[in-house]
């Protein structure tokens, strides 16, 4: 069912780069990332986790290149992969360069970071040869020296000083097949920043509170800044950086945006906390569905609601949805409408059997 959101983002317009077969930018949809935490150079590691990443739901990755060794075993990853692979360079342009000619869609690099004018030049020569984006990356922890004097400490200011900054070296030669970010892991710096910056460019912006931390703190704080930022209008790209497994910054980022209204992609499930009136265990049950119905790529909205309070009127919103009633008789409800009722010891059985007709449906 499609239940029109109470509000509609309006996203701001920016140009449209490449990155690989993915698009960022204008009205394409806002992409999630995520980067490997393997050696680059475990070559099977590296390429079993991208495809755990994809799987889970996302866009583009980014792979480490700190060594020759790492940039050129790019060559041989990018065969066995399905999504863009960006590689992560700092300092030196060689790596650079490897990477660009070895099957990188996108190269992360700070240009004021690289050298002087000549390397800089090869770099963007070997990304324009290779159809290859970039994105500047800024960082509140790794600003250039002259910046960090004059602002005395990382600001909104000293980041977006140093985007534009790394913004005009890149149009001074002629390239522009660019986004940039000014990541910090501070919430209200990295908001303030990319505010600033979305007034002074309209290259797409990719978003992340860098180093955000563990799991939980990492997802709430990711969640408030990029939330505020997406709710203004502002991104193109997004990762979600966690101390935990790739895979679960995939499953927050596309949440974040499910939430927004901005990505319909799998089963959204909407689920009561659970109290003394509901008549199954909600919450052992939604942990089991979110397991067994992660392989839906199909957007549909599921509701699981305790008892009859809220229960018939959000499954009145989902596609399936559960409501509990007594003696272990719970309702099931398909499009919004009253189907039949259903055993508690049924209920899993019943709604990934009825999630997954509606997703074939839907996909044929």
């Amino acid at each position: 069912m499609n239940v029109r959101p109470f509000r509609d983002i309006k996203r701001r317009k920016t140009k449209i780069i490449n990155v690989g077969k993915v698009k960022i930018g204008g009205d394409n949809p806002i992409s999630v990332q995520s980067m490997t935490n393997t050696l680059t150079t475990d070559v099977k590691a590296t390429i079993n986790q991208i495809n755990d990443i994809a799987e889970e739901g996302a866009d583009i990755v980014r792979v480490s290149c700190p060594d020759e060794s790492s940039a050129l075993a790019l060559k041989e990853i990018i065969k066995h992969v399905s999504i863009p692979v960006v590689a992560d360079i700092h300092f030196h342009y060689k790596r650079a360069i490897e990477a660009a000619e070895n099957g990188a869609s996108c190269l992360r690099i700070n240009p004021g970071n690289i050298g002087d004018e000549k390397k800089i030049h090869e770099v963007l020569k070997a990304a324009k040869n290779n159809n290859c984006s970039i994105r500047i990356g800024v960082n509140a922890g790794s600003l250039e020296k002259d910046i960090l004097e004059e602002f005395k400490e990382p600001c909104p200011e000293a980041l977006v000083k140093s985007a534009k900054r790394n913004i005009k070296i890149l149009e001074d030669k002629d390239f522009f097949n660019f986004k940039i970010s000014v990541k910090s892991s501070d919430v209200f710096l990295s908001i303030a920043a990319y505010r600033q910056l979305s007034k002074v460019t309209d290259y797409p912006l990719h978003l992340g509170i860098t180093e955000a931390g563990s799991f939980v703190s990492g997802s709430i704080k990711s969640s408030i800044g990029l939330g505020s930022l997406l709710m203004d209008g502002i991104g193109d790209t997004i990762r979600i950086s966690l101390s935990d497994n790739p895979t679960q910054e995939v499953k927050i980022g596309n949440e974040i945006l499910k939430s927004l209204n901005l990505r319909n992609r799998g089963v959204k499930i909407i689920s009561c906390p659970s109290c003394a009136r509901q008549a199954f265990q909600v919450i052992d049950t939604v942990k089991i569905l979110e397991e067994k119905l992660s392989h839906i790529k199909t957007p549909i909205t599921l509701s699981i609601i305790g008892c009859v309070v809220n229960g018939p009127g959000e499954a009145a919103m989902t596609d399936v949805g559960i409501t509990g009633g007594g003696k272990g008789n719970n309702m099931l409800y398909l499009s919004g409408i009253q189907n039949e009722k259903v055993l508690t010891d049924d209920i899993v059985n019943k709604v990934v059997s009825e999630v997954e007709k509606k997703a074939s449906e839907l996909e044929n």
